[in-house]
């Protein structure tokens, strides 16, 4: 399917690994240039470089923490007249309600929440002035079944998706189409990590831990970061005009609910 974007400008956060790099090279293959950020400069030169190789598109970067002012002002400098945006962060450590102090859940908004509201601030009033955007926030699973050990996440992408409800109704007059798209457990580092908690606890192999976690997922397996970067081309192309501000899972049927 020609997604109808060939030629569009998009920035993608923390796209060097994971999930962001699987949106980016979906952007890439539909045609789009890229403004590619994260926080560490081998990594995302390396991602840069090999989809600049492949895919034959622009592709700028900015090495940057957009959860700080300076990072953001960097990465709005490069970004120019963006039709595109992905917002993605990694997640706040996981612990108990009663682990958490003020500072905590300052970090855990200024990551999560407030960056990118700010970056949508600043690049939907020229989407809006040209008549097409598309925004696709990357948030969790918790906003629809809240984790219990991931309190500040749960907190944080759930103020993040309570201000899309909104906002992407106010802008969808003026062709700026804003959704949110929420993955389960991915074949990613934080994937490996989980894993590996769970073996060292448990005192089982690599490969135990992750059939225990797959046998809770319908699917019967990890999503993987080429199939999640579809998805979210998709919602970044010409179709996906009339799908405004909905909540998309991407997780393998693991969340139990009707709606």
């Amino acid at each position: 399917m020609d997604l109808g974007i060939n030629g569009k400008r998009a920035v993608v956060c923390a796209s060097s690994k994971g999930l962001g790099r699987g949106c980016a090279e979906a952007l890439a293959e539909a045609g789009c240039d890229l403004v590619l950020n994260a926080r560490g400069v081998d990594a995302l030169e390396e991602t840069a470089a090999d989809i600049r190789a492949r895919y034959g598109v622009d592709v700028a970067t900015v090495a940057a923490d957009v959860s700080t002012e300076d990072g953001r002002a960097k990465l709005l400098t490069a970004a120019g007249d963006a039709d595109i945006l992905v917002n993605n962060a990694g997640g706040p450590p996981p612990g108990m309600w009663s682990d958490w102090d003020r500072d905590d859940f300052i970090q855990a908004l200024d990551a999560n929440m407030l960056a990118p509201i700010a970056l949508m601030k600043a690049l939907m009033p020229g989407m809006m002035d040209r008549g097409w955007g598309r925004v696709v926030n990357i948030t969790s699973v918790s906003v629809k079944s809240p984790i219990p050990q991931l309190g500040l996440s749960n907190a944080a992408r759930t103020g993040l998706t309570g201000y899309v409800a909104g906002t992407a109704r106010q802008v969808a007059p003026n062709g700026v189409i804003i959704n949110n798209l929420l993955p389960g457990i991915h074949t990613t580092d934080r994937a490996i990590s989980l894993d590996r908690g769970v073996a060292d606890a448990q005192g089982v192999d690599m490969a135990t831990a992750k059939a225990q976690r797959e046998a809770t997922i319908p699917a019967r397996r990890y999503g993987t970061p080429e199939e999640f970067g579809a998805a979210c081309a998709f919602l970044c192309s010409q179709h996906a005009g009339f799908i405004v501000g909905q909540n998309i899972l991407a997780d393998g049927g693991a969340t139990n609910a009707t709606f």
